[in-house]
């Protein structure tokens, strides 16, 4: 079993960073695979970033070279650096685990908000 607990969201201006954190407890952490999903209002939820346990990093086209995704498997935490938000990153932002002797199943957070508005 692993439990995601996602802070760190909240209000920003476009332009501002913002650093999400995802907290895991499980002693299996440094087996999973790890992601950002988000999910905006009326939208599809989508992968934001990934990270392997092999420390290789995934991003999607529309944040790449803005957001940095990150592991620390002693603490057993994740991380999304966010920086220069844009308005359009405004979503509800998942934190995801995918545990490598069991792919089939797909552990998620509760969710953070992330509002960018001026």
């Amino acid at each position: 079993q692993v439990q995601l607990v996602e802070s760190g969201g909240g209000l920003v201006q476009p332009g501002e960073p913002l650093r999400l954190s995802c907290a895991a407890s499980t002693s299996i952490f440094s087996l999973c695979n790890m992601g950002w999903y988000r999910q905006a209002p009326g939208k599809q939820r989508e992968l934001v970033a990934a990270i392997t346990t092999g420390f290789r990093t995934n991003y999607a086209d529309s944040v790449k070279g803005r957001f940095t995704i990150s592991r620390d498997n002693a603490k057993k935490t994740v991380h999304l650096q966010m920086n220069n938000l844009d308005p359009e990153d405004t979503a509800v932002y998942y934190c995801n685990a995918v545990w490598l002797r069991d792919p089939r199943n797909s552990y998620w957070g509760q969710g953070t908000q992330v509002t960018v508005s001026s």
